[in-house]
């Protein structure tokens, strides 16, 4: 798959099968209008094209930093190479294209830029300055410019948007398997291995402090999880924490370190059968289960104690997979 930045630099005799959206998680339903978009790109013999925009709509005209995303652009990348598109187009989407007139984007983008043949879209598709033209608009602009508009019914948009928001939910509850299950693959977090505390050393259970890379990442619900991992090209299982570590703070209290960090969200994982310094390296977690809440325990020995039971349950849970 090509990934560009900015319109690809067709031959003129090129035409192409595009989609238009965000793709976020690239879940099942994404899967399925990716499928069909390759299936028709296939039977006209012409390349797949998904056309995305980045930043997100919202950080740049309503200046919302706050949004929470499934994917980083290079996770969503990954997701749809492996289906097999042939381009991902992330578009600059700035003030000044948000307000460019509909027939400009039409005759701008998807006629000159990506030499559309055909259009595969969503039923309530919106789109132009102030989002005022739909795909009739669309179908009429096909049949003026020769390009098809294949329309996504409202049944498949339903279950598109119905899954991005029950994945969102389930992962701020911390409902892994159920957002798994509508993503149709683990969720995961990437980052590089920074240093910690060093207290999992002492109690027997060391862990590597995860720093996600993707500021704009959901985090899952605070609590203990069974994840897996890839470290040299081999699986690694282990579980991870996310939250405050209330015991280990308790622990530190009076400390120039605790004072300067407690507050701060964790995200630090144990792996099972592996002894290797991971410092510095980067890292996929993917998420298979929620095990428990996390807790404030009166000593680091009741932690210890409590981390022992939770081993025990996560290799319970591998061992039935």
């Amino acid at each position: 798959m090509i990934t560009t930045h900015s319109l690809p630099q067709f031959n003129s005799d090129t035409k192409t099968a595009v989609t238009i959206g965000t793709f976020d998680g690239v879940h099942l339903g994404h899967q399925r209008i990716i499928k069909q978009l390759i299936s028709k790109a296939k039977a006209l013999n012409i390349p797949s094209v998904v056309l995305t925009f980045y930043p997100h709509p919202r950080v740049v005209l309503q200046k919302d930093s706050s949004i929470k995303m499934l994917q980083s652009l290079e996770e969503r990348a990954k997701k749809l190479e492996a289906l097999g598109v042939d381009y991902l187009v992330i578009y600059p989407f700035t003030k000044a294209f948000s307000r460019m007139h509909a027939q400009e984007f039409v005759l701008d983008v998807l006629v000159q830029g990506l030499h559309a043949k055909t259009v595969l879209i969503g039923y309530d598709h919106r789109f132009g300055r102030n989002r005022k033209a739909n795909i009739e608009d669309l179908k009429s602009y096909g049949l003026h410019y020769d390009f098809e508009v294949v329309e996504i019914s409202a049944k498949e948009i339903g279950a598109i948007t119905v899954s991005s928001t029950k994945i969102r939910k389930a992962i701020e509850l911390g409902h892994i398997e159920k957002a798994n299950k509508y993503l149709g693959h683990p969720f995961s977090i990437s980052g590089t291995v920074g240093s910690g505390k060093k207290i999992g050393r002492e109690i027997g259970f060391p862990t590597a402090n995860i720093t996600p890379e993707f500021a704009q990442k959901i985090i899952p619900k605070t609590g203990v999880y069974v994840i897996q991992t890839t470290i040299d090209h081999k699986k690694v299982y282990g579980m991870l924490n996310i939250g405050e570590n209330p015991t280990v703070n308790q622990h530190l209290e009076g400390t120039l370190k605790a004072a300067s960090d407690s507050s701060l969200l964790k995200i630090e994982a144990h792996f099972f059968k592996f002894s290797e310094d991971l410092y510095n390296q980067h890292l996929s977690i993917s998420f298979l289960h929620r095990l428990r809440a996390e807790q404030k325990f009166p000593s680091l020995e009741a932690l210890k104690n409590q981390l022992s039971l939770d081993k025990e349950n996560a290799l319970a849970y591998i061992e039935a997979l």
